[in-house]
This record gives structure tokens, C-alpha cells and sequence, in this order.
């Protein structure tokens, strides 16, 4: 099939959920995405930070092979090697004892939403239900997870929304504690947010945060599901602070394109989950687990966390270089490991399509924000083309 057949066969059968980019994607390898007609474009957005290590990586994909000859699934009834040797994996990149697989960033969330609730009532005999967030957040599509999301254009028409869940305003600590109260059961944070614009958030509100709800016995959820796995030059976005969460949620890059979340947790919160009060039935199947382990074997193996952080590094100096020359154009440049967010000083629709037109694929998000989050083996070369490509365009040229 060529491009056009695809979009045409699409627009017959699929639910129009999606406002799909103009290109039908083939195959893919390493840092390139390919059409059906054989034009090659430059991924910058690794499937939205899930790809980390490129596509078609040959380990993942021997890993693929012989685990698919040996086992693929057999349901969470049985006890399983796959899922036993990347629990012990993931769980050593972290101050957190226990994990939970599931099959998405949605459903981590939504996890970590019931634990949190359940270990109030069950673990410590407290009826502490509500689950605090920021404007500006996003945490997933699920009812309970866009409930929980700052942004109300995707909760629209979705009404009656559930229950206990307050959104305060991004890091304002005052907001926070006045929200804060006997129902509280958790606060639920990015430490970079992402859909929001690649939005950090400030140091020292992080800390007064932890800081408050230790104070108030209230659990500190912090999702990592596109943060995590070495996208900011750590393995985790919260060790930059050297923070020690009750709760952290991963999925995106944890299996290198395969579907696959977790919700990590202390030893403690974890009496929030018994046997028979949450499950899936595809969560951590053997497949998927064998190809995750082989991710993180990876990324610690090659430094991949390291790689990222002096990529960035050197990224930042050429995209501040480019700001200082074209002020007029780009407002801020934020960068946070290969987590890159390119703020322009007007709607950036013309801009991201020129970038598309020359090979660039990479989104825009909040109107204004070129977000950028590359394989973690992009090259420096990849990145100057793209820097030369998007001065070319603000200029004008």
C-alpha cells in the first residue's frame, strides 16, 4: 500500500481520534522513519519518548524472537521468570521496593491512584480519598487520569467526572497548602511537564513540596512515565533532586515500543495492594518483560543516561546560540537531557510543518512549544542538521 492508500483505508474504518501528522510511516531503523514511498525523515520524537534506544534496535530484536519461540503470555495467574528478573532490574535503578506492570502510562496512573487511596484506608485506617494536581499536568485518557489532568480541553464532553480530585496552580506552594486537608490522600506531580510544554518545575517548590507532605502524611506521587528511563540525563527524573517519592509511575520507554507500564512503591505503601485488589491480564507478560529487562540492561550498560545529559549539554549552547540571533523568534529554551522544548514567540503550526517538509519529525505542543524527545542514541550530527534546518526556517530562509 502507498501513502494514500493507507490514509484512505483509514479514513473508512478507524475512529477519527487522532489528527494524524501528513505521513504514513513504513518501517523504521535507528534514528529514521521511512514512508511506503521511501522518503526518509529524522525522528525526534521516538514515538513520544518511548523508543529511547531507536527502532528496530538488533538486541531488542533478538530478544524479541527468541522470548516469542519460548513463551509469550500466559496471564498474571502464573508465577513467571520474565517479570521476576526485571522487577529486580528496575527496581535497583531506584530507592523503591515493590512494582506493579501494567500495559500503559494511563493505567500506571490509575494504579497509583487506587494504591494510594487504598493503603489510606486499608494500610493506616484513614479515609483519605482526594488526589491533588497541577494546572497544566497530564497524566492520562482514563476517566480517573484526565480527571486528574490540569488541562480541561481533553476532559470535554466526558462529564460526569469522578469524584476527589482538586487541581491547584503550577508550583504555587501557598495554593498547595490550602488545598491540602483530612481527605488528602496523595499529590500527584511531573517533575517536567511535558504535554504542558516541556515545564519544568522549580527546584525549590519541589522540595518545599516534599517537604509539606511529609509534614502532612500525605504520599508524593511523581509520574515518570516521560520523564523516566534516562530521558533527562538520569534514570529518573526526581534523582536530580535526590527526592524520595512514595509512588512513581514509568511507561513510555520502559519497553522500547512494546506496551508496557509500572507503578513502583515503598515497601509500606504497598500493603495498598493485597492479593485480589488490582490486576491485569496482559501487565509485565513475558514478552514484554524480557524486552524490557534488555532495555534497562542497555541503557545502563552504554551510559545511556550519561550520553543524554552531555548531549543536552551541548544542545542547549546551540539552541541558545540560534535564540540569541533570532530573539524575535524563540522566547526560551528548555532542556533537561534529551527532553528539549523550544518555546517561540508565536503559534508555531508554520514552523513545525516546514521542519516536516525538510525531514524533521518532532510536535508541537501547547501552540508554541516545539518539543523535541529524540531516541537517547541520536547523534550530534542528527541534532546540528536539525539546528541548521530550524534556524534556516525562523529566518526565513
Amino acid at each position: 500500500m502507498n501513502s494514500e492508500d493507507i490514509k484512505q483505508g483509514e479514513a473508512s474504518a478507524l475512529c477519527r481520534t487522532y489528527a494524524r501528522y501528513p505521513l504514513a510511516v513504513s518501517r523504521a531503523e535507528g534514528t529514521r522513519l521511512f514512508t511506503p514511498e521511501g522518503r526518509v525523515y529524522t525522528d525526534l520524537l521516538a514515538g513520544i519518548a518511548v523508543c529511547n534506544l531507536g527502532h528496530s534496535h538488533p538486541e531488542l530484536v533478538e530478544v524479541i524472537c527468541a522470548q516469542a519461540k519460548k513463551l509469550v503470555h500466559v496471564s498474571n495467574l502464573f508465577y513467571q521468570e520474565e517479570q521476576v528478573a526485571l522487577a529486580t532490574r528496575l527496581l535497583g535503578t531506584s530507592h523503591l521496593k515493590r512494582v506493579f506492570f501494567c500495559n500503559s502510562g494511563a493505567e500506571a496512573n490509575e494504579g497509583a491512584i487506587k494504591l494510594a487511596r487504598r493503603y489510606m484506608r486499608e494500610g493506616r485506617g484513614e479515609e483519605r480519598f482526594e488526589i491533588i494536581t497541577l494546572s497544566g499536568s497530564f497524566h492520562g485518557r482514563t476517566l480517573a487520569t484526565l480527571t486528574a489532568t490540569g488541562q480541561d480541553k481533553i476532559k470535554t464532553g466526558f462529564g460526569p467526572l469522578p469524584e476527589g480530585f482538586i487541581t491547584v496552580p503550577f508550583a504555587d506552594l501557598e495554593a498547595m497548602k490550602a488545598a491540602m486537608n483530612e481527605r488528602t490522600a496523595a499529590v500527584l506531580i511531573e517533575m517536567i511537564q511535558g504535554e504542558g510544554g516541556v515545564k519544568p518545575l522549580p527546584q525549590e517548590y519541589v522540595r518545599g513540596l516534599a517537604a509539606l507532605c511529609a509534614e502532612k502524611g500525605v504520599l508524593l506521587i511523581i509520574d515518570e512515565i516521560q520523564t523516566g528511563v534516562g530521558r533527562t540525563g538520569k534514570f529518573w527524573a526526581h534523582q536530580h533532586l535526590g527526592l524520595v517519592p512514595d509512588i512513581v509511575t514509568v511507561a513510555k520507554g520502559l519497553a522500547g515500543g512494546l506496551p508496557m507500564g509500572a507503578v513502583m512503591c515503598s515497601e509500606e505503601v504497598s500493603k495498598g495492594f493485597p492479593p485480589g485488589s488490582h490486576g491485569t491480564t496482559f501487565g509485565g507478560n513475558a514478552l514484554i518483560s524480557a524486552v524490557a529487562d534488555k532495555v534497562i540492561e542497555i541503557i545502563e550498560r552504554d551510559d545511556l543516561c550519561g550520553r543524554a545529559a552531555r548531549m543536552g549539554d551541548w544542545l542547549r549552547g546551540r539552541l541558545e546560540g540560534i535564540k540569541s540571533r533570532l530573539p524575535e523568534q524563540i522566547a526560551e529554551v528548555r532542556v533537561h537531557g534529551l527532553m528539549i522544548g523550544i518555546e517561540l514567540t508565536h503559534p508555531g503550526a508554520e514552523v513545525w510543518k516546514a521542519l516536516l517538509e525538510r525531514g524533521f519529525v518532532l510536535n508541537l505542543t501547547q501552540d508554541t512549544v516545539l518539543r523535541l524527545l529524540p531516541p537517547l542514541v541520536i547523534t550530534e550530527e542528527e541534532l546540528e542538521a536539525f539546528c541548521r534546518a530550524l534556524e534556516s526556517v525562523l529566518a526565513g530562509k
